[in-house]
């Protein structure tokens, strides 16, 4: 059995790193990358002690999507001729992902995908987000997703029940094997002077311009109402990003902009953090395992599990909306009362695709 693994992002290596590991003990394992985010991608691959195969060095300044997803598909195109690999292996729903997809469905090569099923039904939020994942759900042959009601979404839209596996998310694998392994204390990334934390995280390509905007002003706003608090935010590298937080938020001396951080140094400040205030999917299946109250600085999500479980709360990029629920957070004890456990796993996700994987490609490859 050969299996190529594809990815480009800094959350798809997280997600995808301890799978690898895991199939490079039962089967032929080749990874490739295609840049889409090399600066980030890079620590993960080193955390991890993952060497990549192929490196196809796609990214450029300030790159349109369609530039990337044309320079992508031939790209992974030439791969796949190359390896002839018995399944490809995708996550999530980056537009890598969706380019290795659509590539190997050029090429009739069967197509795993991690974390399928997620939807909003909303053709721009998250963009391109949402349509990508729904054209390789098109594609894929096996589908493992986090949830029921993923499940469910996959088979509404015409999905073979046979195909599609419960195993939750792998992201939460990477998560408490990080907090086992590579412990970090967070007095060495900053000193909080034993204040509350409030860790933020915004970075999505819809936001960019106003609602980007008046989502620094709310962070703003908790600032100036709560001097006892340290707001901190690994801004991401995006000018996009980079100038509004710079400009609105750089002279609040509660608020420290700092660079993005390696993934044990941003899972030890999710840890201690009181509030989590972020647009990023991830974060909101991590922090329920860290019994941390997150809003979600998005109009909709694909994740409603943690929201209808009181983990989680929808406020947009309201200024005001964003500045009343961390309010509530910080100050009401009985307002976050989460009911369950984390919705998105127990840490178990890669034994299970891992064994589901080994099962159907042996058959196929027999056939």
């Amino acid at each position: 059995m050969k299996f190529l693994f594809v990815f480009g992002t800094r959350p798809e290596a997280i997600k995808l790193c301890p799978l690898i590991l895991y199939l490079k003990k039962i089967a032929h394992v080749e990874v490739c990358i295609t840049g889409q985010h090399k600066e980030l991608i890079e620590p993960i691959l080193t955390l991890f002690q993952i060497t990549p195969n192929y490196d196809l060095a796609l990214l450029q300044p300030n790159q349109a999507l369609s530039d990337l997803s044309a320079r992508c598909i031939q790209a992974i195109s030439t791969i796949y001729q190359a390896v002839q690999p018995d399944c490809v292996i995708v996550q999530g729903d980056t537009t890598t992902s969706m380019c290795a997809a659509l590539s190997a469905f050029y090429q009739k090569i069967p197509v795993a995908h991690v974390e399928a099923g997620l939807r909003t039904y909303e053709l721009y939020s998250p963009f391109p987000e949402e349509i990508n994942r729904q054209i390789i759900s098109r594609i894929a042959h096996y589908h493992f997703v986090p949830t029921e009601r993923n499940k469910n979404n996959l088979i509404t839209e015409g999905c073979d029940p046979k195909n599609i596996f419960v195993t939750g998310n792998t992201g939460i694998d990477a998560l408490l094997w990080i907090l086992k392994n590579k412990t970090v204390s967070v007095d060495s990334i900053i000193d909080l002077k034993n204040k509350k934390l409030i860790l933020v995280t915004g970075h999505r390509r819809e936001h960019f311009g106003l609602p980007f905007e008046q989502l620094c002003y709310g962070i703003k706003k908790i600032a100036e109402a709560f001097p006892d608090v340290v707001i901190v935010y690994p801004v991401h590298l995006n000018p996009n990003v980079q100038k509004p937080v710079q400009k609105i938020l750089n002279e609040l001396n509660n608020v420290k902009l700092i660079p993005p951080l390696n993934y044990p140094d941003f899972v030890a400040l999710m840890s201690k953090a009181s509030l989590i205030l972020t647009d990023s999917g991830g974060v909101q299946e991590e922090a329920p395992s860290l019994n941390v109250p997150i809003l979600v600085m998005r109009d909709a999500t694909e994740r409603q599990e943690s929201v209808e479980q009181g983990f989680s709360f929808l406020v947009g990029t309201d200024s005001q909306k964003i500045f009343n629920f961390a309010k509530k957070c910080l100050l009401e004890k009985d307002f976050y009362q989460p009911i369950g456990g984390n919705p998105y796993g127990d840490g178990k996700a890669v034994e299970k695709i891992a064994a589901i994987l080994q099962v159907k490609i042996k058959k196929m490859v027999a056939v």
